[in-house]
């Protein structure tokens, strides 16, 4: 393990990889990132299978053999992708066990056009889970207004879930609420709570890169001087609700019962600006019981030279606040920029299953 890896492990920061491929499965990659990089857990979305599916032949064999059994474009993506999740979840058995099924997850997502259809949402949550197979695999389900009852009802059926594309703090809070919903219909069905895992992703440098070039356009000496602020202002906010969330009367009868704390994940961790430092989103998002799921790229740059001092969330809010608030003196709305960044992020998880949906077409007819 590498000192700042470890470190950022001993502060109670889950190092998850933003990236799978069945070329980092057979090489035994993601076994070597395991043992040399902290890394304790996987999340996947429809990129990273296109981008997969793309380089090198090792998915062309599955391809011809699903081609000859006739099969059309959505069953060939739902057979690779599930065979990949499930292989990483065999990968991470032991490290799930370990931790009690804290970490050692592997997420996989719904299709991202069912973000605002609630029951055919749950029912291929429900599907990809009968088809991996693995109690440490994660459905992840969009946090839209129209995906919140669906993760309840998938949460009820004693099925783990990554809550994704997470950008506001009142969403943030209906999230936390579907979570315990579900856990409390878990537990009139009489399921073990102690099964049911889930996170809250929660994005980050996409807030920055929205808010800063409106900061931009502004071009004031005060507004450039909040730049690169945004991101982690809200996210160590949304640590905040977590805290209040999970020390609740409601909460402690759950947990009396056996459930588990839902922990936030930082998502969207690699800076888009090349003017910020590269581990801008790990060094200053540290505290207990989160995740942090980095692409290789930030996870090597965190593995180098992270600057890991202990808890830098705790003890910012006041500051936080401030830096919110004076975004909305200088006409930059909040709730505005949260609205835009999650329809955006809806628009950006379509495309990007459509492509993979076309990478997959292209691999079939070859």
């Amino acid at each position: 393990m590498t000192e700042a890896t470890q470190k950022l492990s001993d502060a109670g920061v889950s190092l998850w990889l933003d990236d799978l491929s069945r070329e980092r499965l057979e090489t035994g990659n993601l076994q070597e990132l395991v043992e040399t990089r902290n890394v304790v857990g996987v999340t996947t979305n429809p990129t990273i299978f296109a981008q997969a599916l793309s380089r090198g032949d090792r998915y062309d064999a599955q391809m011809r053999r699903l081609a000859e059994e006739g099969r059309d474009v959505e069953e060939s993506v739902f057979a690779v992708t599930t065979d990949d999740v499930r292989e990483a979840c065999d990968v991470l058995a032991p490290i799930y066990r370990q931790t009690r099924g804290q970490d050692g997850r592997v997420s996989i997502e719904v299709d991202p056009r069912l973000a605002v259809k609630g029951e055919e949402t749950a029912e291929m949550a429900r599907r990809l889970h009968r088809t991996v197979d693995r109690e440490n695999v994660m459905i992840k389900i969009p946090a839209t207004e129209e995906g919140l009852e669906p993760i309840a009802a998938t949460l009820a059926e004693g099925i783990s879930v990554n809550v994704t594309l997470i950008f506001s703090l009142e969403r943030y809070r209906a999230v936390i609420n579907a979570y315990l919903t579900g856990l409390e219909r878990a537990l009139e069905q009489g399921r073990d709570l102690s099964k049911i895992h889930s996170v809250a992703s929660f994005f980050v440098s996409r807030v920055d890169s929205e808010v800063d070039a409106r900061l931009e356009q502004i071009g004031t000496e005060q507004a450039l001087a909040l730049k690169g602020r945004a991101g982690l202002a809200n996210a160590r906010l949304a640590y905040q609700v977590f805290q209040e969330a999970f020390s609740s009367e409601r909460w402690k009868l759950l947990a009396e019962a056996g459930a588990v704390v839902q922990r936030p994940l930082w998502a969207s961790t690699g800076t888009k600006d090349p003017a910020y430092p590269d581990t801008m989103y790990v060094d200053g998002l540290v505290a207990p019981d989160t995740v942090n799921t980095l692409p290789e790229k930030t996870l090597e740059a965190a593995a180098d030279h992270a600057e890991v001092t202990g808890d830098t969330i705790t003890g910012t809010y006041d500051d936080s606040e401030r830096v919110l608030n004076e975004l909305e003196q200088l006409g930059i709305s909040y709730q505005e920029v949260v609205e835009k960044l999650e329809r955006e992020g809806v628009d950006k998880f379509v495309a990007s299953w459509e492509e993979l949906l076309e990478t997959v077409t292209a691999n079939l007819h070859d």
